[in-house]
């Protein structure tokens, strides 16, 4: 019999996940004796908010010791569909293509919070030897 997961206990395992393919596609990169190279993605209209977004991601790969590829790649507005998304697309195939061995952006709402189209995603990218990332959650007010 089969039992589907509760939306958070998903949620939590596909973060393990990532986590996962992460760290094993930064292993092999730690094994070639280079840094691991990310590409900036943001979901940000044009203008200070883009700019700060991509300022937060390069204090954070600085942070890790990671390399920020010199093109940055952005969506405007609301989240379209991922497959409608053209910087996100582009950002994928610049890593596929070896320019950077993952995405780097803010926060996964911004490339999906469904958790099908997330998983498979995840899964295409690891097969093409790429990671997604992401800064890390600030913590909540303590009251």
């Amino acid at each position: 019999m089969f039992t589907t997961l509760k939306p958070q206990v998903r949620t939590a395992r596909l973060e393990i996940l990532r986590k996962e393919y992460m760290d094993q596609i930064a292993a092999d990169v730690a094994l070639r004796g280079r840094p691991l190279r990310v590409a900036s993605y943001v979901l940000a209209q044009h203008g200070d908010q883009r700019r700060a977004d991509l300022t937060l991601i390069a204090e954070h790969a600085a942070e890790m010791g990671w390399q920020v590829a010199s093109s940055t790649f952005a969506d405007a507005g609301q989240p379209l569909p991922l497959l409608e998304r053209s910087g996100f697309t582009e950002a994928c195939r610049y890593a596929a293509r070896g320019f950077a061995d993952g995405v780097l952006a803010i926060a996964r709402p911004a490339i999906t919070t469904d958790n099908d189209t997330y998983a498979r995603l995840l899964e295409r990218l690891y097969q093409r030897h790429v990671f997604l990332a992401y800064l890390p959650a600030l913590p909540e007010p303590t009251p």
